[in-house]
């Protein structure tokens, strides 16, 4: 479904990417590790044409774009079968929470306004905020915020959801809902690449994980094998930091 091949980027002097491979077949949830600094948001971001790459290819259902020389058309197009959720939610302000699941599918898609409400409302359903459509940013918990942001996703009818850290900014309390309905469309298979810290999330949810460091990817391979037989000396003391040993 998505084939990244020597994927490159930089930010001046500072790079970021050193030729990345990445696969994604439909139905996979990956969880995308590493330490901070290790390139994966800005990997997820270049794969969704928020940041350009420096070069690389891209193949998605059989296309092949040229990372670093990619019209806006193509972009388009592409951001079509694809959505976004932030770390930060990036909600607006001034808009309740469904006019914010609808208002790229109104302004973006010129989609009828009544069709609109009607995927919009479905999909605060799907994320458990029936009770919220018509409540604000401010009026709505982290967790929810970030709830109005996968729905949002989901209005779209995405192939693929990219998820940059998406409990990051929340208190412990109030990560547990965001995962259990990223669990929810794990289970219904919608493919997903996920950057995240959470490693019962990458454990126990996704079947792939690529673990990054220094802007390469060390190891892609199945979760299973990740936590249980890690080949990588670098992986087992990662692992043992997260773990609190010694």
């Amino acid at each position: 479904m998505v084939q990244a091949r020597n994927i490159t980027k930089s930010f001046q002097t500072q790079v970021v990417l050193r030729g990345v491979d990445l696969s994604v077949e439909k139905g996979d949830v990956v969880a995308i590790l590493g330490p901070s600094g290790s390139g994966k948001t800005t990997l997820l971001r270049c794969l969704n044409f928020l940041e350009t790459a420096d070069g690389g290819t891209l193949e998605f259902d059989g296309e092949i774009f040229q990372m670093g020389h990619v019209s806006k058309k193509d972009i388009a197009r592409l951001r079509k079968k694809t959505a976004f959720v932030f770390q930060s939610y990036n909600l607006f302000s001034n808009k309740t929470a469904l006019q914010n699941v609808t208002e790229g599918l109104i302004i973006g898609r010129k989609m009828d306004k009544i069709r609109a409400v009607e995927i919009g409302r479905r999909a605060l359903d799907k994320v458990g905020l029936s009770d919220r459509y018509d409540y604000y940013p401010h009026q709505l918990s982290g967790g929810q915020q970030q709830r109005v942001g996968i729905a949002r996703a989901l209005a779209t009818d995405p192939e693929i959801i990219y998820f940059d850290e998406p409990t990051s900014a929340l208190d412990p309390e109030l990560i547990g809902e965001v995962l259990t309905v990223m669990r929810q469309l794990a289970e219904e298979g919608m493919t997903m690449l996920v950057v995240t810290h959470e490693m019962s999330f990458a454990r126990n949810v996704s079947n792939k994980v690529v673990f990054m460091e220094d802007g390469k990817i060390l190891t892609q391979c199945g979760s299973k094998e990740f936590f249980e037989n890690p080949g990588e000396e670098r992986i087992r003391t990662f692992l043992k930091t997260l773990r609190g040993e010694a």
